[in-house]
């Protein structure tokens, strides 16, 4: 199970224009270069970025992409949404059904309810989990998300 480089690269540019762009907005070089995504790739994910209601852009020559909300009221699950989905959805088995029209496991299967309770700790993880808990440290994440102070987590 992977996340794509789109979701990937997408929180990356999310969080540079957050840490950095707080007072100005930045360009899709600035952006590019920090994060060392090409200029084409970086418009790409921040046009994604900006139609999914994240990044507000301005033209001119103080213009550049900016939050389009504060980042405490941006969350890492619909940012994840917006870039490519859920790592799993009910649409999946209907894709990945074999030789058969449908799939011959589709009254009792196991493996979808894997798929399922994975989807679901994952989803318990990241829907109160917002863009500026991304800010902070690592050891700030993980005490979020075990519920353990920070000198007791495990490092990761």
């Amino acid at each position: 199970m992977k996340f794509s480089t789109l979701e990937e690269y997408g929180i990356r540019c999310l969080l540079h224009v957050a840490k950095e762009g707080a007072d100005k907005g930045l360009t899709i070089p600035e952006i590019s270069k920090a994060e060392g995504i090409t200029t084409h790739n970086t418009a790409k994910i921040l046009r994604v970025l900006r139609m999914g209601g994240f990044l507000a852009s301005s033209r001119g020559q103080i213009g550049g992409y900016t939050l389009s909300r504060p980042a405490d009221e941006i969350l890492v699950k619909n940012v994840l949404d917006s870039l490519g989905g859920k790592l799993f959805d009910d649409e999946f088995c209907s894709g990945h059904s074999g030789n058969s029209a449908i799939c011959t496991h589709s009254v009792n299967c196991s493996i979808r309810s894997l798929w399922q309770l994975l989807q679901s700790a994952v989803d318990g993880v990241l829907k109160n989990m917002t863009i500026k808990d991304l800010m902070t440290s690592e050891d700030s994440i993980v005490s979020k998300i075990t519920n353990i102070p920070s000198e007791e987590t495990i490092k990761v």
